[in-house]
């Protein structure tokens, strides 16, 4: 199983980090050429590879953390996303009207056509999930939602894997909505810092 983070911000360097603290490699990819961040990424970890990012989305699952708005401009580095898993870790305060009342992953997985969409690792601020999740004798919790029970099984034992626990919270029009920016407001678990006690 190969990886890549799109979008190398405080939330993909964050994402990075997670990667490099299991010495699992992935790669990471920006709109630009590699080589103006790869000083950045080598200071991370050896697991930290820099692409570019049509070389990138060819990893079988891929991170989503850049703007919400520059995520059209992802989808178009495919013809189709069709085999690939997407995990949505934006978010976005565009009202509701702009989204055409969907939830902001659900607009997403239209741009990525044939893709599995995960909606997870959005809801911690970037400072947050930077650190390592193995705190108060237990694990931070990452929530997940996706329509495809497949994809987020997959993603969850990810998350696991990067020390984090997975709490699933069902499909993008109802889980989905909990993790996401409504306008000037945020949905009820965005920035809730929980953990999972070590049982």
């Amino acid at each position: 199983m190969s990886y890549a983070i799109i979008g190398f911000g405080n939330v993909g360097r964050a994402l990075a980090r997670a990667f490099a603290r299991k010495g699992i490699e992935v790669f990471v990819a920006t709109t630009r050429d590699p080589e103006s961040f790869a000083s950045d990424a080598a200071a991370i970890g050896s697991e930290i590879i820099p692409k570019t990012l049509s070389e990138a989305v060819k990893a079988d699952i891929i991170f989503l953390a850049v703007r919400f708005e520059s995520h059209p401009e992802v989808a178009r580095a495919l013809p189709t996303w069709q085999g690939k898993t997407v995990i949505d870790a934006m978010n976005t305060q565009a009202p509701p009207e702009e989204l055409g009342g969907l939830p902001s992953s659900a607009v997403v997985a239209k741009a990525f056509t044939g893709a599995k969409l995960v909606k997870g690792f959005n809801h911690l601020v970037a400072a947050v999930l930077d650190q390592d999740p193995a705190v108060h004798g237990g694990r931070r919790a990452v929530f997940l939602a996706s329509d495809n029970d497949a994809a987020a099984a997959e993603i969850g034992a990810l998350a696991e894997n990067l020390g984090f626990a997975p709490v699933k919270l069902g499909g993008l029009s109802e889980g989905g909505l909990l993790v996401q920016a409504r306008g000037s407001s945020w949905a009820p678990l965005i920035f809730q810092d929980l953990f999972k006690r070590a049982s």
